[in-house]
């Protein structure tokens, strides 16, 4: 069994990454011309339940809210999942990506349903891309990353800093209709990914590029 989850693909390089951004634009497009197609590809927990839609912890990552929502989404996507998949070879990273993405919708599946969100519409590709920056954060540790093209911040500061943002909005009484806690979800399901499949430990390989990430 841990010889099959540590089995990595062969590496090949098909460009997944421009694939995975087309097809977000493709349900993008599909569902501003008929919005009713979200009922089926946004994750709804009491759909699930209800209808049997289970299909929708795995489809919620390809359906965006708006132009913007899916902009900022794919030009992470780009920046870091291109990087990411050289790294990886494309039959991992699209392994990756999709499975640390739907494992992201099946914990907040099983959280809005236990918290009483039955109606709450989860929709876009932050999950997934919090865990394709976190793997960026991890093979490249000393890569600065310009914040709003001005401020120069190491790759795992980044993921520090992201991690204690979004907890403190978690938890704090604005209500901004962020799904907060699934990108901490892919953050944390990255994290395995490294530990389980890849056997890297991300903090100590953060300790070994320097002197850590805070350094």
């Amino acid at each position: 069994m841990k010889g099959l989850l540590r089995r990595q693909f062969r590496y090949t390089y098909a460009n997944y990454t421009l694939i995975l951004i087309m097809l977000n634009v493709f349900v993008y497009l599909l569902t501003s011309m008929n919005r009713r197609v979200l009922i089926y590809l946004a994750m709804i927990p009491g759909i699930v339940v209800e209808n049997g839609y289970i299909w929708q912890v795995f489809t919620y990552m390809f359906a965006h809210a708006n132009f913007s929502h899916l902009l900022f989404n794919m030009i992470g996507l780009f920046f870091f999942g291109t990087q990411i998949e050289r790294r990886m070879g494309s039959r991992e990273f699209l392994f990756f990506y999709l499975l640390t993405g739907t494992l992201a919708g099946i914990f907040s599946f099983f959280l809005y349903l236990f918290s009483g969100g039955y109606s709450v519409i989860l929709l876009g590709a932050s999950g997934a891309v919090f865990a394709v920056l976190f793997a960026f954060a991890v093979f490249f540790p000393h890569a600065r990353i310009f914040v709003f093209g001005i401020l120069p911040v190491r790759a795992p500061i980044l993921v520090i800093a992201y991690t204690a943002i979004e907890l403190f909005s978690q938890f704090s009484r604005v209500q901004t209709g962020v799904a907060h806690l699934t990108h901490l979800a892919g953050f944390a399901f990255a994290f395995l990914y490294f530990r389980v499949r890849l056997q890297i430990d991300p903090i100590d390989t953060w300790k070994r590029s320097g002197r850590g990430p805070w350094g």
